[in-house]
């Protein structure tokens, strides 16, 4: 049998073994429990930033269905723009990712962008002629959607987070940017991203104070918070709010609490 022939028979026994389905949707295996802890499963749904959009390029397309759909959930398969020409193989995991713009500019440096991790996928079968290969939804953090993009699957790990606490800096405040959807206020619990990253220090584990500036003149920063850094890049990082006095809002102030021998 050509390679072309297997090709046709990897998908064509999946539509097959599917088509019993009363609603016409094709399903691959079950998806079993994650067996993840609630700390790690919240951190592999966490946001992220994105200054660049140029590594978007492997996506979803689609799914097995008679009729045109474009949201998919838990066991429904769903079609990847690559196959093994592009190093596609049965087995992969990938995140499931959507970045979240204001539509009137692209993402960038100034003006970064939410990632919304929807989910993550594992491949179940590979197109050996076209650049196509269909993929189990394992778990869903949001609505799969048509469009959205993959990135390589590797499981978070909570932060270790030092009992120290050192004074956080003054006069050297990064800025609540935004959440998961765009959000703009946050508490204990909620994920917000910073505009400060690697480049000003800080890295996973990195702890921080949450100050409000009232805008009153000869005023303290009103103290709001803490979090602690769970994702960084060189510009942005993921901070997790393990304290609130109050709602944290967009515009906040971060003060990283930093070690005198790190300065």
């Amino acid at each position: 049998m050509t390679s072309r022939g297997k090709s046709f028979v990897i998908l064509g026994a999946v539509a097959l073994l599917a088509g019993t389905s009363s609603t016409h949707a094709q399903h691959g295996p079950a998806p079993a429990n994650t067996n993840l802890s609630p700390e790690v499963l919240s951190l592999a749904c966490a946001p992220a930033a994105a200054v660049d959009q140029t590594q978007m390029g492997l996506r979803l397309t689609g799914g097995q269905d008679s009729f045109v759909r474009r949201i998919y959930g838990p066991g429904d398969l769903v079609t990847i723009n690559a196959g093994v020409k592009n190093g596609i193989e049965v087995g992969q995991e990938y995140y499931v990712r959507r970045l979240q713009i204001d539509r009137r500019s692209p993402a960038s440096v100034d003006n970064p962008g939410t990632v919304r991790t929807t989910g993550w996928i594992k491949v179940y079968a590979v197109d050996e002629r076209d650049q196509l290969s269909l993929a189990t939804v394992t778990h869903a953090c949001d609505t799969i959607e048509v469009g959205d993009y993959l990135e390589p699957f590797k499981l978070p790990t909570v932060p270790t987070v030092s009992k120290d606490r050192p004074k956080p800096e003054r006069d050297n405040y990064g800025k609540v940017l935004a959440g998961n959807d765009r959000r703009t206020s946050f508490a204990k619990g909620d994920y917000f991203v910073i505009n400060r990253g690697t480049d000003f220090g800080i890295e996973v584990g990195s702890q921080f104070v949450l100050y409000r500036d009232k805008k009153m003149d000869q005023n303290f920063l009103y103290y709001i918070g803490e979090g602690v850094a769970t994702e960084v890049k060189e510009k942005t990082a993921t901070v997790l709010v393990t304290m609130s006095l109050s709602a944290i809002e967009k515009g906040d102030y971060v003060a990283l609490r930093r070690d005198a021998e790190k300065k």
